[in-house]
């Protein structure tokens, strides 16, 4: 929704899962390659990066986010969707240098919205569900 909300207001947005947006930037085979991609997700106005800690991510994945990070710091605005505390980063990036300047520089200006509810996709699958007995009961 915010996203949505930025693309209204003129803003360019640019969204990704997070392991395809790494993905994307380890597949560059120089280093001018991956600056000149490291730029398409330096450059929109607010980056959205989806899923952080769903696939463990080596140290060179965690200098690449770091990058982006950093050369968005204080700039541009940055959505990161993680279930993972900052603490819990590690087990994501594991032996990543890295690591602590990149939680520092993440949640320095950073709003965290911690969201305690029961999933979407669960609601959604729940009530397809009860559709479909309702269906049945009334077929009978």
């Amino acid at each position: 929704n915010l996203g949505l909300r930025a693309l209204e207001r003129g803003y360019s947005v640019l969204f990704r899962t997070l392991p395809a947006a790494l993905a994307d930037l380890m597949r560059q085979e120089s280093i001018p390659a991956t600056e000149r991609r490291l730029r398409r997700y330096t450059s929109p106005d607010m980056l959205i990066l989806d899923e952080l800690g769903y696939v463990p991510c080596d140290s060179r994945a965690a200098d690449l986010l770091f990058h982006i990070v950093s050369r968005r710091h204080e700039q541009k605005s940055i959505i990161l969707t993680t279930n993972l505390a900052y603490k819990q980063w590690g087990t994501v990036f594991k032996d990543a240098s890295c690591l602590g300047a990149l939680v520092d520089r993440f949640a320095q200006h950073c709003h965290t919205i911690d969201i305690d509810a029961d999933s979407w996709r669960q609601k959604s699958s729940l009530r397809r569900s009860l559709a479909v007995r309702e269906k049945r009961r009334s077929d009978e």
